[in-house]
């Protein structure tokens, strides 16, 4: 029986890797996001902690350059919580691209894939094709050596 080999296996083989190698960089931008979000949520903390000692020093006896240092340490991290919120949607952007790059190669694969499949049909089709080819000769050969053995016995 003949054996099916497709021509385009390198091409497969290549979106497969292409595709797996998406997957991996997707996978990394998606640590930096949560790392981000991660840092944004601590510098968020951090500013609540600061205004609770705010409050606190309200309530305590005053004193100007405690309350002014703490002032100030809220509008640092006002300020910080801005930047790392940019900083999150920038690794989020990065992160739509290696998604969109994803889905492509998945794309590319699927369609070598589909492509191997009706290759693989139309090979079928040949190989069924070529028996029946084979049997009617076959039977026809049969037919024909029955046929002299009549006349012969006739």
């Amino acid at each position: 029986m003949a054996k099916f080999i497709y021509r385009m296996q390198n091409i497969l083989t290549l979106d497969e890797k292409l595709e797996e190698q998406a997957k991996m960089e997707y996978a990394a931008q998606q640590v930096v996001l949560n790392e981000a979000e991660e840092e944004e949520e601590a510098l968020k903390q951090r500013k609540v902690s600061y205004e609770e000692e705010a409050r606190r020093l309200r309530g305590e006896k005053l004193n100007a350059r405690d309350m002014a240092l703490n002032a100030r340490a809220i509008d640092i991290m006002g300020d910080l919580i801005l930047e790392q919120h940019e900083i999150v949607k920038q690794e989020e952007d990065k992160l739509e691209v290696k998604r969109s790059a994803l889905e492509e190669a998945m794309k590319d694969r699927k369609t070598q894939e589909k492509l191997k499949e009706k290759a693989f049909d139309d090979f079928k089709l040949e190989l069924a094709m070529e028996e029946s080819k084979q049997i009617d000769q076959l039977t026809s050969y049969t037919f024909g050596i029955k046929k002299q053995k009549a006349k012969a016995e006739g």
